[in-house]
């Protein structure tokens, strides 16, 4: 890891925080949280400005593709996050139908994805702080919002994923800025070199 960079989390430390976050309050929405950051990219100002429309659509379905406006990304563009895997619908439609079944009266399209506990949309800073506190109950240092986006880009990378895709995933106006993000794994660098020949 390079120093001042997020911690890129293996699959064991990522199950570690699910699993520790599964017991504590507002585990189905802090669930579906962790999800979008490590099965979708995104970063904390993209989560905290979420709306229900942005994810369900007629018929309360999920929809398959996250329209990200330019006023919602870092770099004023849009780009969109597909909701296909199925870890990540069924985290998304857990938190969903448990937040319909809570609050019924206040859900609507229009309303934050991601509520916190007063009932507000979060700031990027106060889901940055919650970010920062499920990764601390789980004793997991070194980790910060920008964990699961750095594990995204790094899992895609490793898994034959070409880098010009992951960029584009990621929002980047360039694949330089995404290779910074990659973690080197080191038995994945032994094994490169034992391939040579």
């Amino acid at each position: 890891m390079r120093e001042g960079q997020a911690k890129v989390l293996s699959e064991s430390e990522f199950r570690r925080v699910v699993n520790i976050v599964k017991k504590q309050a507002h585990s189905k929405r802090n669930i579906a949280l962790l999800y979008c950051s490590f099965g979708l990219g995104l970063r904390a100002k993209e989560m905290a400005s979420l709306k229900v429309h942005h994810v369900l659509g007629e018929n309360d379905n999920l929809l398959e593709e996250i329209n990200l406006d330019s006023t919602m990304t870092k770099g004023k563009k849009q780009r969109h996050a597909f909701l296909t895997n199925p870890k990540v619908i069924a985290a998304f439609q857990d938190y969903l139908d448990d937040r319909k079944k809570c609050d019924d009266i206040l859900f609507n399209i229009e309303s934050p994805l991601f509520r916190s506990q007063k009932g507000n949309s979060f700031s990027p800073n106060s889901l940055q702080q919650l970010f920062h506190r499920m990764y601390s109950d789980a004793k997991i240092y070194g980790a910060s919002s920008h964990s699961g986006r750095r594990t995204f880009a790094t899992t895609l990378i490793e898994k034959g994923i070409d880098i010009k895709a992951v960029s584009t995933l990621m929002g980047h106006a360039s694949v330089t800025m995404t290779a910074k993000y990659v973690e080197n794994n080191p038995v994945r660098l032994k094994q490169i070199c034992t391939d040579i020949f």
